[in-house]
């Protein structure tokens, strides 16, 4: 059995670590609540993209652009997203993985050597160039300052190789954020760009809360679709649109931008759930950690008792015998 001085040092070591994960928590919450807020700032624009798309579609839904036209497969290109730093659960764990299984199945039908990796994080660009992937730069500094301008640089270099047959399919992979305590990894192709099944993908967030409770969560959500149904019905918008000079123009200029919108949005997700990944872990490590000093407490108290019992007998004991 350990002694009291031993058990003293180890719940000093305890409290020292919940103060850390304490704070890391309330850090991690303060930067969850500024990324949905950045991703609250776009979603008015990916409305209006989304419903002009859509009200083209449906005016005529043969136009085509050379960003939506499928070719046979030789190269491809993956766009990843990760953190730049750790204590996040398994996300990165997670993005790595998903990454991993891709390039081999890809690398069966056209080879690693033709596919092309575009980190955006610093662990997947450490993990990628240590498995020798093709790593097409470094682009770290985006999860720590997201940019849409830097986005859209990806994006004009990816469709610009595209457009010149250097690669015939773009992938991302990233987590998708729904709410504080659900990110779902996902895998989508970004080129061509399928746009009737972009537009009809899910588009639910939960961007007005941290709480990672099921309970809070199922309220704040029939509450947020109540008033969203209310905004909607009191903002039609019209449809009557006249396209100069013709569909397939306007669509050429409209592509680049909905896939400029794509990756912003998918680096906003991957961003948001960076920092609600980590503060569930660190509030899961303030829990253990609280878990963990009661029972040294428990045990603290226990040895002391037992400690004291030990002295009074000795003492009883030797005044008997005197």
């Amino acid at each position: 059995m350990p002694s009291l001085k031993e058990i003293k040092g180890r719940i000093a070591s305890v409290q020292s670590t919940r103060k850390i994960t304490s704070a890391m928590k309330m850090v991690a919450s303060s930067k969850l609540h500024h990324a949905q807020v950045a991703i609250q700032n776009m979603l008015p624009y990916e409305t209006m993209l989304e419903h002009i798309l859509k009200s083209f579609l449906a005016a005529e839904a043969e136009a085509q652009t050379i960003y939506d036209q499928e070719r046979p497969v030789k190269r491809v290109a993956l766009v990843v997203f990760s953190s730049n730093s750790s204590l996040c659960g398994g996300f990165n764990a997670n993005i790595i993985k998903l990454m991993q299984h891709t390039v081999e199945g890809l690398s069966e039908e056209i080879g690693v050597k033709n596919i092309d990796i575009y980190p955006i994080g610093r662990k997947v660009a450490e993990k990628a160039q240590k498995l020798g992937y093709n790593v097409m730069g470094n682009f770290s500094n985006m999860v720590d300052h997201p940019n849409v301008h830097q986005c859209i640089e990806i994006a004009m270099d990816l469709g610009r190789r595209f457009a010149d047959g250097e690669i015939d399919k773009v992938e991302l992979i990233y987590h998708h954020f729904k709410s504080a305590g659900s990110q779902i990894l996902t895998s989508k192709t970004f080129l061509p760009i399928d746009i009737e099944s972009e537009l009809e993908r899910d588009h639910e967030r939960d961007l007005t809360t941290n709480m990672v409770t099921k309970k809070t969560q199922d309220y704040l959500k029939k509450n947020s679709r109540k008033k969203e149904y209310r905004e909607n019905e009191t903002k039609p918008l019209n449809d009557n649109f006249i396209v100069e000079p013709d569909m397939n123009t306007v669509l050429s200029q409209l592509m680049p931008k909905m896939a400029h919108l794509m990756l912003y949005t998918a680096l906003l997700d991957s961003v948001a759930s960076e920092h609600a990944a980590r503060m569930v872990a660190m509030q899961t490590a303030t829990d253990n950690a609280d878990e963990l000093l009661r029972q040294l407490n428990l045990q603290y108290n226990k040895s002391r008792q037992q400690a004291i019992t030990s002295e009074l007998l000795d003492i009883v004991g030797g005044s008997v015998n005197n």
